[in-house]
C-alpha cells in the first residue's frame, strides 16, 4: 500500500489560522507581534525567502520591517544596526537571512542578537537551552517537523526515530527534540557505515543532507514515517529531496514530497516563534 503523503501546506495554512486568532487576541491587549529581518547584499535566492517572509508576516498579521544592507556593509556597521532592534521595543523577533558576505563573521553577528529575539533559534543561549529542555525557540526547520509528526498524531514515545544530517540548523536540534518526545535517536550522516542497517530500524526516519536521492526504498522499513527535508537542484532544473520519493512512498507509511513537504513549515514556524517572543516580552507566556 502506497503511503499517506504528508501535505505540508495544508499543515502549514492549519498552523498559520491559529497563529492569525494568537495575533487577535493579542491586539485586543494593545499587542502586535513584530519582526525584523536584515539582507545583506543582493543574493537572488536570499531575496526571494526575504520576501516570502515578510509577506507571511502580512498575511498573519505581523509587524514586519525590512533592512536592506548592501554587501559592501562594514561587520560594525551590521551589528550596530541589530543594537538598535535588539532595544526596540515594538520589535519582537530578529532574523539575519544567511549566508552573509565572507568579510562579515557570522557566528558573531548571530551572537550580538537578543537570546530573547532569536527567532531562528541560533544563539549560543538557545542551542546550549534546547539540549537542558528550556530553549526560548527552537530552530525552525526541526520545529516544522516536530509540528507536523504532532499534527498527524504519529506515536514517538518509545519508537526508534533516525536523523540523517548531523547540522546545527536541522540535524542535532532534530535529534534533540526528538529525545525530548521519547523517542530512542540515532544519528547518522552521509559517512556512517552501513547506513541502511539504522535506516531500515527507524519508525520516524528524518534526512537532512543535501544528498539527492541518498535514501532508497531497499532503506526504508515498511510503515515508516519519513520526512525529508533535503531541498536539491538537479542539472535539469528540477528540484528533489534527500529520499528517492518515487520508491520510498510505496514503502513507507508516511513521506513528505519535496517541494510542498517540510519547507512550508519553516516560515511558519519562524511566526510562531515571533509570537512567543511577543508572549514573552509581555510576560504573558
Amino acid at each position: 500500500m502506497a503511503a499517506t503523503i504528508i501535505d505540508g501546506k495544508a499543515i502549514s495554512t492549519a498552523t498559520r489560522e491559529k497563529l492569525k486568532q494568537q495575533v487577535t487576541d493579542l491586539g485586543t491587549k494593545g499587542i502586535r507581534p513584530g519582526l525584523a529581518v536584515i539582507i545583506v547584499g543582493e543574493d537572488p535566492a536570499s531575496q526571494v525567502y526575504v520576501r516570502n517572509k515578510v509577506k507571511a508576516c502580512v498575511d498573519t498579521g505581523i509587524y514586519s520591517e525590512k533592512h536592506e544592507i548592501p554587501a559592501t556593509t562594514t561587520e560594525e556597521d551590521l551589528l550596530k544596526l541589530i543594537h538598535r532592534l535588539n532595544d526596540k521595543k515594538d520589535i519582537h523577533g530578529i532574523l539575519v537571512q544567511l549566508p552573509l558576505p565572507k568579510h562579515i563573521n557570522s557566528d558573531r553577528v548571530l551572537e550580538t542578537i537578543s537570546e530573547t529575539k532569536d527567532v531562528d533559534g541560533f544563539h549560543l543561549y538557545n542551542v546550549g537551552a534546547l539540549v537542558t529542555g528550556n530553549t526560548i525557540f527552537a530552530p525552525c526547520t526541526p520545529f516544522g517537523v516536530k509540528v507536523m509528526i504532532e499534527h498527524l498524531g504519529l506515536p514517538v514515545e518509545g519508537k526508534s526515530a533516525v536523523v540523517v544530517g548531523r547540522s546545527n540548523i536541522v540535524g542535532k536540534p532534530m535529534a534533540i527534540m526528538l529525545l525530548e518526545m521519547n523517542a530512542t535517536v540515532s544519528i547518522c550522516t552521509s559517512r556512517t557505515k552501513d547506513l541502511k542497517a539504522y535506516t531500515k530500524m527507524a519508525d520516524i526516519l528524518v534526512v537532512a543532507v543535501g544528498r539527492p536521492n541518498l535514501i532508497t526504498a531497499d532503506m526504508v522499513k515498511p510503515g515508516a514515517a519519513v520526512f525529508d527535508v533535503g531541498m536539491n537542484r538537479l542539472a535539469d532544473g528540477k528540484l528533489a529531496g534527500d529520499v528517492d520519493y518515487d520508491g520510498v512512498k510505496e514503502i513507507a507509511g508516511y513521506i513528505t514530497p519535496v517541494p510542498g513537504g517540510v519547507g512550508p513549515m519553516t516560515i511558519t514556524m519562524l511566526l510562531a516563534n515571533t509570537v512567543i517572543a511577543a508572549e514573552r516580552a509581555h510576560k504573558l507566556k
